[in-house]
C-alpha cells in the first residue's frame, strides 16, 4: 500500500512537472543558422552599467531550441517587481552565454524586455539578425517602447554611422565621423527625454553608449539624469545615473562658468585664464596637439579664416596643446599658420591639470566663452564652429 502511495505521489508531481506552463516561450527561424548556437540564455542585467554590456550580466538560465525552432523557459524567474532581462543567442564558439553584440542593430545577438511577476511572454525572432527581428505577442506598454526604441536605433545607424566602419578615416573626414556618431547618440537621448516608461529610457541611454562614455553628450546625459531622479528618486539605476552623470563626472557643461585655470603661455609665462577673457566678446578655447590631425586640418581650414575675419573685433583664439615635446609643438604653431593667436602647454602630454580640472579625456575639444567666462557652446567645428561665431559676433 505505501509502494502503491508513493508511486502515486510521484506520479502527480511528474505530471505537474510536465504541464508546467512556460513563462517564456518561442519560435527561432533558423535559417542561416549554422553558425549560431541552438540555446537561447536568459541574462539578467542587475545594474544600469550592465545593461547592453558584455560579461557582466547574470546568466538565470538556459532554454534548447529543438529542430523546429521552438524553445521554452519554465522556470520563473524569483522577482517580485518589474525587471529588465535580455534575451540572448550565441554563435557556436562563444564560450560566454552573456556576450551582447552592440556593432549593428541588424545583427546584434540580444533583446532587452521588460518582465513582471505571472508574465506568459511568446516571442519570435530570426536567430542570424536576432535584435532587429524581434517581436512580442501582445507587448505591455513598457515592451512596446523596446519594441518601438530598437526600430529607431536601427533606422538611426543605417541614417548615420553604417558604412562608417570600413571607412579610411581620412583627416577630413574624422570630424565628421565625430558628428554623426553625436547626432546617433542624440536620437537614442531624445527617445528616453519623450519616454514616459522609465526602463525604456535607460535602455536608450546605454544603448548611446554601452561603454557608459557620456563625455561628447554630456549636457543630454546630465538633463536625463535630472529628469528621471525626479521621476524615480529611490531607483537604483536613477541613483546609478546620477552618480555616473554628475558634474564632478562630466566636463564643464555649457551654461557653466569655466575655472579661473593658470595657463603656461607660450613665451610669457603663466596667464589666468579670466585675463584672457577681459574685454574680449568671445574667446575660444580649442584643446588640440601636434599629433591630433582632425585638429590640425581645422587649424589650417577654419580657425586661421575665423581669425582674419574677427580677431579685430573681439573675438580670441586661446588653444591648449597635448604635447610633449616643445619642439614638435612650435612645428605644428607655425605650420599651420596658428602662430596668430595664444597658445600654452604645460609640455605633459595628456596627464595635466588643465585636462584634470576640465574633466576631458578627448580632443579636439572646444569651449566658446563669454567675456564673463560663461560657457556659450562647445564642441562645434567645422561649419557648426563658423556659423555661431558668425551670429554671435553679428548679434552679440
Amino acid at each position: 500500500m505505501k509502494n502503491l502511495f508513493l508511486v502515486s505521489i510521484l506520479s502527480v508531481l511528474f505530471l505537474q512537472s510536465c504541464s508546467q506552463e512556460a513563462w517564456l516561450s518561442g519560435t527561432l527561424n533558423l535559417k542561416e543558422a549554422d553558425d549560431w548556437k541552438p540555446m537561447v540564455y536568459l541574462v539578467y542585467p542587475e545594474k544600469f552599467e550592465a545593461v547592453a554590456q558584455s560579461f557582466v550580466g547574470k546568466v538565470l538560465d538556459s532554454a534548447q531550441v529543438d529542430e523546429h525552432g521552438r524553445f521554452e523557459f519554465k522556470n520563473k524567474p524569483g522577482f517580485q517587481e518589474h525587471v529588465l532581462l535580455e534575451i540572448v543567442v550565441q554563435k557556436m564558439g562563444e564560450k560566454y552565454p552573456n556576450r551582447l553584440l552592440n556593432k549593428n542593430p541588424e545583427t546584434d545577438n540580444y533583446f532587452p524586455l521588460v518582465y513582471k511577476p505571472g508574465d506568459h511572454l511568446v516571442v519570435e525572432a530570426d536567430i542570424a539578425h536576432f535584435q532587429s527581428t524581434f517581436s512580442i505577442m501582445e507587448p505591455s506598454q513598457k515592451n512596446m517602447a523596446l519594441l518601438e526604441l530598437r526600430d529607431l536605433r536601427s533606422t538611426a545607424f543605417k541614417k548615420h554611422l553604417e558604412g562608417q566602419q570600413d571607412g579610411h578615416g581620412d583627416d577630413e573626414d574624422l570630424l565628421e565621423r565625430e558628428r554623426n556618431q553625436y547626432e546617433f547618440r542624440k536620437e537614442l537621448i531624445d527617445f528616453a527625454d519623450m519616454a514616459e516608461e522609465l526602463m525604456p529610457a535607460m535602455v536608450a541611454l546605454r544603448w548611446a553608449s554601452p561603454e557608459a562614455d557620456y563625455e561628447r553628450i554630456a549636457e543630454l546625459a546630465y538633463a536625463q539624469s535630472r529628469k528621471w531622479n525626479s521621476l524615480y528618486p529611490e531607483h537604483s539605476w536613477t541613483k546609478e545615473l546620477a552618480s555616473l552623470v554628475s558634474k564632478d563626472n562630466l566636463p564643464i557643461l555649457i551654461g557653466d562658468t569655466i575655472p579661473d585655470l593658470q595657463l603656461p603661455i607660450k613665451n610669457n609665462g603663466a596667464v589666468n585664464l579670466m585675463e584672457i577673457l577681459k574685454g574680449k566678446k568671445l574667446v575660444l578655447l580649442d584643446v588640440w596637439a601636434s599629433w591630433c590631425a582632425p585638429c590640425r586640418v581645422e587649424n589650417r581650414n577654419i580657425l586661421v579664416p575665423l581669425w582674419e575675419k574677427y580677431n579685430t573685433e573681439g573675438f580670441q583664439i586661446m588653444a591648449y596643446g597635448l604635447e610633449s615635446s616643445e619642439k614638435a609643438w612650435n612645428n605644428a604653431i607655425e605650420k599651420d599658420g596658428a602662430h596668430r593667436w595664444l597658445h600654452a602647454s604645460h609640455l605633459q602630454g595628456d596627464q595635466n591639470s588643465f585636462m584634470e580640472t576640465l574633466r576631458l579625456k578627448t580632443i579636439p575639444a572646444n569651449f566658446l566663452l563669454n567675456e564673463e567666462g560663461v560657457v556659450l557652446a562647445k564642441n562645434l567645428h567645422g561649419q557648426d564652429l563658423i556659423d555661431f561665431v558668425n551670429d554671435y559676433l553679428a548679434n552679440p
